[in-house]
């Protein structure tokens, strides 16, 4: 039996020796640095060894019941931390157990030493005693080794045939659809999803997803829709690489119903693994199933504790049979067919099981991706307060979209950091943190993650196109080219990968390589609306609005057409943004009264407030920002990127420079980054620029608009990216540098030589170049 730390000064665990009175941990000689609030969760821990101490008491013991911090938050981070000094991980922990929304354990063996407590763990045995008895302890462990290694030899080859075949944790696992053999319809398309979650549950096994199956039905020439027997499974686990493949059997016995599972192996179809349960009734299926899967679990390789670590009934999550299916029958139609269609089923299955938070959570994402943006922040709010019903990476999931949705960066950072440390080798939330960063304009710990993100998934083009972008925005375009490259040469390719394609193409100046990607795009629907958007934006940048007008125009049509009304929007209000930015005030005002009359979703919303107030119209955008405001308290890029932006243009417009550079100043810790996934960014610093000129501060001004210059990966094709040249010429002009005033003018009306020439902006910059000459 261990003894309590609380009864020792001096611990000591594996390499680790703990002195609790001067708080102070050693591994192997090395002290170990380690800060307050992780070593008070270690002498927490260490005082009650292999028992659970609760969350709660953590909380109780590390602050004061006025405290107002973000526990939740806090705890997570100082457990991290601790794990990180401990070196030990939590889905194989050695020290740290986390019991999931409990709490936590120390799983240690505690040994005896003579070290003294005020001596680091390297000081000398000299206590005779103490010696003969480390001798006596090195004889035994010789002794036992020996023993150990005689009998591992005898055993080895039984080892490995028990092994031989079983699943690790690098290989994957293709699920067919189950069979139902009862003639129940209620049973088709409901135990798939339920086996799914169960076993998607563990860190240890890998399932292959939905989305991917789908994808890799069409390459195979079939219907999305194609059922998924045994016979396809095995044609498509071999394309993928897939180590097994999992079926299951619902067959009824009188009025009890047997479940069966069995995972076979791809290659050569010998069994891995077999399990089944037996159900009194149909209420008891989910139950049936549930025990089923967790047997099969051990069967397949995974650790007893890591199932029972991982290990909540799906009968919690849901216990309708009638939900599930609806629930699986519209993730299925969101993969072939959009989120539009699949959302009538999903919101049948919480009107069925109002406690259904998996579903609210496909809710919020899917009514998110056509628009309804208000209505995605409520189903994810209510995904959020039903998160104790789900597993523990179901959890992870729901909590991210809720943070994405009401924009609470640091925590979904956070929450992105805690699902990489409960599940290392998921690629989600290495990639979701990526996109995270760079909204935050954090590009190099960015590009950190997406290449962790491509070597989990290397075969994902999204991640391809992600580590790409990455690299774009910090103006590595060469290796940007070779990872474009690569994912081609992989047979990898899809609208987003050809969305990068074409921008680094405008990047290096390369129009054959942008038609290529425009002519690739054509007639395949909900790519060739982007692509055409991007094309529109290159039009505006090299002051050919007209041909730009025609473009957005078909982009907005064929969207509306395809029934994407968000994207609809958002290619209208880009363009009213390119007139407001122009000098076109009135078709700037029409193409937001259009846009929002397309949709009202918060990313339309903000860019018609801006392109308001871009084009003087003070009271149409002072309504959009109260609308967001209220809408939105808590998002951290509305509050200190785009609203700050937003006041600032309406200040300049009312001559208030000061005013507009304090409005400026909180956004600048977030300036450079993408702040909108449809307009290429760096407004704050663009209109810092007009700030400094308005008050006539000719250098700074230029500090400002070369920021962007310099910055051509972030900026890329908007339209602003070009006029910060004639605004840089302004600012050198106003700082009595001639000479480079006349270049810049010089250089931007080069890069217009094609414009037309009834644009506001175009003549403005002919009559201040005309009285520089």
């Amino acid at each position: 039996m261990q003894v309590p730390a609380k009864e020792q000064q001096v611990v000591h665990f594996g390499p680790f020796t703990v002195d609790l009175a001067s708080r102070e941990v050693w591994k192997s000689g090395q002290r170990v640095r380690l800060q307050e609030k992780p070593f008070e969760i270690l002498s927490i821990l260490l005082e009650k060894p292999n028992q659970l101490v609760t969350r709660e008491e953590i909380q109780r013991r590390l602050w004061a019941s006025d405290t107002f911090v973000d526990f939740e938050h806090n705890i997570n981070t100082a457990v991290r931390k601790l794990r990180e000094a401990l070196g030990d991980v939590a889905e194989q922990s050695h020290f740290i157990e986390t019991l999931p929304r409990r709490g936590y354990r120390f799983v240690g063996t505690f040994e005896e030493e003579d070290f003294a407590p005020s001596n680091p763990p390297t000081a000398t045995l000299t206590n005779p005693t103490a010696r003969r008895r480390h001798l006596r302890v090195v004889f035994a462990t010789v002794v036992i080794a020996a023993i150990v290694f005689f009998v591992g030899m005898n055993l080895s080859e039984i080892r490995d045939k028990w092994v031989q075949g079983k699943i690790s944790e690098q290989d994957t696992i293709l699920l067919t659809d189950f069979v139902n053999k009862t003639g129940d319809p209620v049973f088709d398309d409901s135990l798939k999803p339920a086996l799914a979650a169960e076993l998607g549950q563990s860190p240890f096994l890998n399932l292959v997803s939905d989305r991917k199956v789908v994808s890799t039905l069409r390459l195979t020439g079939r219907d999305a829709n194609t059922a998924v027997n045994l016979d396809v499974a095995r044609e498509l686990c071999q394309r993928l690489g897939t180590k097994a493949v999992l079926s299951g059997t619902i067959s009824s016995l009188g009025s009890h119903y047997l479940i069966g599972l069995k995972a076979v192996a791809c290659t050569t179809g010998d069994s891995l693994a077999e399990e089944a349960a037996e159900a009194a009734s149909k209420e008891e299926v989910l139950k049936a199933l549930d025990q089923a899967s967790s047997s099969l679990r051990t069967k397949l390789g995974e650790s007893l504790p890591s199932v029972q670590k991982f290990d909540v009934p799906i009968e919690v999550t849901t216990s309708s049979l009638e939900a599930l299916k609806n629930y699986s029958v519209g993730l299925k139609i969101k993969y072939t067919k959009g989120d539009a269609l699949s959302l009538p089923f999903l919101e049948r299955a919480v009107e069925l099981d109002p406690n259904f938070a998996s579903a609210y959570s496909s809710l919020a994402i899917g009514v998110g991706n056509v628009g309804k943006t208000s209505l995605a922040v409520e189903y994810a709010t209510k995904a959020y307060q039903l998160r104790d019903r789900v597993t523990e990476r179901e959890k992870f999931g729901i909590s991210a979209s809720y943070f994405h949705e009401i924009g609470e960066l640091e925590k979904l950072e956070q929450t992105y950091r805690d699902w990489q440390e409960t599940y290392p080798r998921d690629f989600v939330p290495y990639g979701n943190l990526g996109i995270t960063y760079n909204q935050m304009g954090l590009y190099e710990k960015a590009l950190a993650q997406y290449r962790e993100a491509a070597r989990l998934r290397p075969d994902n083009v999204m991640n391809a196109g992600n580590l790409a972008s990455a690299y774009i925005f910090l103006n590595r375009f060469d290796e940007a080219q070779a990872t474009l490259d690569e994912a081609l040469a992989r047979k990898l390719d899809g609208g987003n990968l050809r969305a990068w394609i074409y921008t680094l193409a405008f990047l290096r100046d390369d129009k054959a390589l942008m038609d290529q990607q425009l002519a690739w795009g054509a007639g395949k629907p909900g790519d060739e609306e982007g692509l055409l958007a991007n094309q529109s934006d290159t039009e505006a940048y090299y002051g050919t609005l007209r041909k730009a007008r025609q473009l957005s125009r078909r982009a907005v049509d064929l969207s509306v057409r395809g029934e994407a009304r968000e994207a609809a929007a958002i290619w209208q209000v880009d363009a009213a943004l390119r007139e407001a930015e122009l000098g076109n005030f009135t078709a700037a005002r029409q193409g937001v009264a259009a846009a929002l009359a397309l949709s009202s979703g918060r990313d339309i919303k903000v860019l018609a407030a801006l392109a308001l107030a871009r084009s003087r119209d003070a009271a149409g955008a002072n309504v959009l920002i109260t609308d967001l405001e209220e809408a939105y308290p808590t998002h951290t890029m509305l509050k200190s990127y785009w609203l700050p932006t937003i006041k600032a243009v309406l200040e300049l417009n009312r001559g208030n420079s000061s005013k507009a550079l304090e409005y400026l100043q909180l956004a600048a810790p977030y300036e450079l980054g993408q702040a909108s996934m449809y307009v290429n960014n760096m407004y704050p610093v663009y209109v810092r620029g007009q700030a400094y000129l308005q008050a006539h501060d000719g250098p700074a001004a230029v500090a400002e608009y070369q920021k962007i210059l310099d910055h051509k990966g972030v900026q890329q094709n908007f339209v602003i990216a070009s006029l910060a040249r004639f605004q840089v010429a302004r600012a050198y002009a106003m700082a009595g540098d001639t000479a480079k005033a006349n270049a810049a003018y010089h250089d931007f009306l080069t890069l217009w030589k094609d414009a037309d020439p009834e644009i506001p902006v175009l003549k403005q910059v002919k009559a201040e170049y005309a009285k520089l000459q």
